[in-house]
């Protein structure tokens, strides 16, 4: 076969410089009209490689790569996410690739942002060959770019080596997937897979059948506002009550900073409002669903206390759910997990599968019927300004995706 990867990194380039950062305090889809920049660019290189290939109204991309086998081979799906994470900036991102000998890197956009190697042993595997930051300044965009250039670079390998014989291959570009709306307005029947695999992965090797189940829970303390030099016995302060929430919140578990493995978290991170109204917001995660009741009954019970504390104030709890945890699904379907994890194996590569501490389109839309692994596509650090992808590792995803495509037709 020959040489996959090849036009990854270019892509990948010139994709980051796109801004397509989502907004979730839009209700609109995509949440932001920018997202669809990057989707005309996919969709007039999908053209260019003699494929049919539209966006829709909700920014969403669809292709298909035709079948070439005189099999009956089944249709699978590769996606990934044309958004970027809300948490830092994704405008005018200057991406560098640096020839990785080891150590800290230190980013030339604000040298105090350095990329450490003992807090980053993943990076430390990468020495010896190439990898890819932002200056500092922005996110890079790795999440989930870097599966949008393998996805894309995997066509563009199929097409240009029709030796190579797969089934019919739908390729999807999602929107706000980092806001929890990945798939919200999604075409199944125009996907139209047995099986899918998401690119939003990080170290080499790596694929996930495991993921959180989450919630997002919104707290809203109400006071009341009074000018306050006229506020004896009047005001009701909505910060200090949620401030009262928030330090009654466990301080030693159930928390991102000191959970790992299978242990869910409780975790508030945005905070907005006034002296009339604050709104929290809090993610609910855990591998085990039913859990999720009880975080929920944890922060019911939190809400009482403070309540209690500022008679008059109100506070009010509204639960939405997020996504499931795929292996509720997935272990229904093993032969989908079992050719990601021979498609791994034929790219020589050590497959580990292990419960990602967070979530993907995949999570949504196994729970709608169509199961959905994720593929490692070489980001870490993701939502930070640090975050980096290594070359090596998003060539193998090109070559993984290649040979799950040869895997299902090989087996029709």
């Amino acid at each position: 076969m020959a040489a996959m990867g090849q036009t990854v990194v270019e892509r990948f380039l010139r994709y980051v410089q796109i801004d397509t950062q989502s907004n979730e305090k839009s209700s609109a889809t995509p949440s932001t009209e920018k997202q669809k920049d990057l989707g005309r660019v996919l969709v007039e290189e999908l053209r260019e490689l003699g494929l049919d290939a539209e966006m829709d109204e909700h920014g969403y991309v669809y292709s298909l790569v035709p079948s070439n086998s005189d099999k009956n081979v089944p249709t699978i799906a590769y996606l990934a996410h044309q958004d970027t994470s809300p948490e830092a900036s994704g405008a005018n991102v200057k991406p560098i690739v640096h020839d990785y000998e080891g150590g800290d890197i230190v980013l030339p956009g604000d040298s105090s942002v350095v990329i450490r190697a003992e807090d980053n042993p993943e990076l430390v595997k990468l020495a010896g060959g190439q990898v890819i930051t932002s200056d500092g300044t922005t996110l890079l965009g790795a999440d989930d770019k870097a599966g949008v250039a393998e996805i894309m670079d995997i066509v563009h390998y199929l097409v240009k080596h029709p030796e190579i014989k797969h089934g019919p291959i739908r390729i999807v570009f999602t929107v706000d997937e980092e806001i929890g709306r990945g798939v919200d307005k999604i075409d199944l029947d125009k996907v139209g897979a047995v099986a899918a695999y998401t690119f939003d992965g990080s170290e080499a090797g790596t694929y996930e059948v495991e993921t959180f189940s989450a919630d997002l829970a919104v707290v809203t303390c109400i006071g009341n506002n009074i000018h306050p030099g006229f506020a004896t016995g009047k005001m009701i302060n909505a910060i200090k009550m949620a401030g009262a929430f928030l330090d009654r919140l466990p301080k030693d578990r159930l928390s991102p900073e000191t959970t790992a493995g299978r242990v869910g978290f409780v975790h508030p991170y945005v905070l907005e409002g006034g002296v009339d109204k604050t709104t929290c917001r809090v993610l609910l995660r855990s591998f085990e669903t039913p859990e999720l009741r009880e975080q929920e009954k944890l922060l019911r019970e939190i809400a009482a206390e403070v309540e209690k504390s500022f008679p008059g104030g109100r506070i009010e709890i509204e639960v939405k759910e997020q996504y499931r945890n795929m292996r509720e699904q997935l272990e229904h379907h093993p032969e989908v997990a079992e050719i990601a994890r021979e498609a791994i194996v034929r790219a020589d590569l050590e497959p580990v599968s292990e419960p990602i501490r967070g979530g993907t389109d995949g999570s949504r839309l196994t729970a709608m019927g169509l199961p959905t692994p994720n593929i490692f596509a070489g980001g870490l650090n993701f939502h930070s300004v640090r975050e980096y992808a290594g070359v090596e590792t998003m060539k193998k995803a090109v070559e993984v995706g290649v040979h799950i495509a040869r895997l299902w037709e090989e087996r029709a």
